[in-house]
């Protein structure tokens, strides 16, 4: 089962996360089916936060990726699901 969910970037205080299409059994930070984006929630412009690539997010829920409780209030600002 593929997951759509946050992986942890960044400085120590500081993380930004990567937002990937993973693996159920990957650990958080392990290596991703494909990267789909960013969020970094200390940008200063609330436009800037969330970067994604809304075609593929699309193509892995297709597909049958289950987003995480997060990463889905996350997408729920920028895709109709």
């Amino acid at each position: 089962m593929v997951r759509i969910r946050l992986s942890r970037t960044g400085k120590r205080n500081s993380p930004s996360w990567k937002l990937g299409a993973f693996d159920k059994r990957t650990r958080r930070d392990g290596k991703a089916i494909e990267y789909l984006g960013a969020y970094n929630p200390h940008a200063e412009n609330p436009e800037d936060k969330l970067d994604i690539d809304v075609e593929r997010v699309k193509h892995w829920i297709d597909k049958g990726a289950q987003p995480s409780k997060t990463v889905a209030k996350l997408l729920s600002y920028h895709i109709d699901m």
